[in-house]
């Protein structure tokens, strides 16, 4: 069913640069064939080459699939090999390379995070958030997770994860957790986004099961994390922060002690990866 609903995808993205057809390809004779490898031109980590795979196969070209997803590779590796007919790879070429390129850069950044993270704390999590590209959830997640990383929510049915926003229609943090304890069925967790240390502690006692701590300094974090403790509230909540968190200043924000730690940069900031198609053999 996945592989239906991405076959569907790629091909919709490719009905926009094939409106009609491509001028281009159609000087290549319709029944020539081709192999091909999909080269990196620097370090990386492989994401999503077995979920493009299918896609190409349904499409009638051959593949194999030369680097795992979360596997490193480095400048010059080949990472999918491609046997099919030549007319129809062109056409598909670049939208190929701008999804590989795309989920390479994703997973390369969070494999970076993931392990900057754990060695100060192996049991932390590093996560992603929903700021993703509209319509390329799927592979961006999937990127996520293949390089160590957390997918947090997938869509808004996943989990309750209560806001600033949605707070501002109640008279306190309790009172919002209840309502949404009332609403949640008992397969979803409740997680609360709260600025204030008091407000952390004010959730945990009405029952969330997440409290995020956001936008909030390390130090801040530190400080929450205590109180929580200190009232015997530390076992019954996961911590999150979230905000503002980079690679940079990751380290801080792990040893401020919180079970994850998620940032939208791992997916709206993340560097593609410099990968080409190279022609390796052609059969006319």
């Amino acid at each position: 069913m996945v592989e239906e609903v991405i076959f569907r995808k790629f091909l919709e993205w490719l009905s926009e640069d094939i409106p009609y057809w491509d001028l281009t390809s159609e000087i290549i004779p319709s029944q020539a064939t081709c192999e091909a490898v999909v080269m990196a031109k620097e370090d990386g980590v492989a994401a999503c080459c077995e979920d493009v795979a299918p896609i190409l196969e349904k499409m009638g070209f051959t593949v194999r699939v030369l680097k795992k997803s979360g596997e490193a590779f480095r400048k010059g590796d080949r990472i999918m090999w491609i046997k099919g007919n030549m007319r129809r790879l062109m056409e598909i070429e670049r939208l190929l390379l701008n999804i590989l390129s795309q989920t390479f850069g994703v997973a390369t950044l969070t494999k970076a995070f993931v392990e900057k993270a754990r060695r100060i704390n192996p049991n932390v999590k590093i996560a992603a958030t929903r700021k993703v590209k509209p319509g390329f959830q799927y592979f961006e997640k999937k990127a996520i997770a293949a390089a160590g990383g957390d997918t947090h929510r997938l869509n808004l049915s996943d989990m309750i994860l209560i806001k600033e926003n949605h707070l501002k229609y109640f008279n306190s943090v309790g009172e919002a957790v209840k309502k949404a304890r009332e609403l949640a069925s008992f397969s979803k967790k409740i997680e609360v986004e709260v600025a204030e240390a008091e407000d952390a502690v004010e959730a945990a006692e009405a029952g969330a099961d997440i409290i995020m701590l956001d936008n909030c300094t390390p130090e801040r974090a530190r400080r929450t994390i205590e109180m929580l403790r200190k009232k015997g509230l530390r076992s019954r909540v996961l911590v999150e922060v979230s905000g503002g968190v980079k690679l940079e200043n990751l380290e801080e924000y792990v040893e401020a002690g919180p079970d994850i730690i998620s940032s939208g940069e791992l997916t709206h900031s993340a560097k593609a990866i410099d990968i080409s198609l190279e022609v390796t053999r052609v059969r006319k």
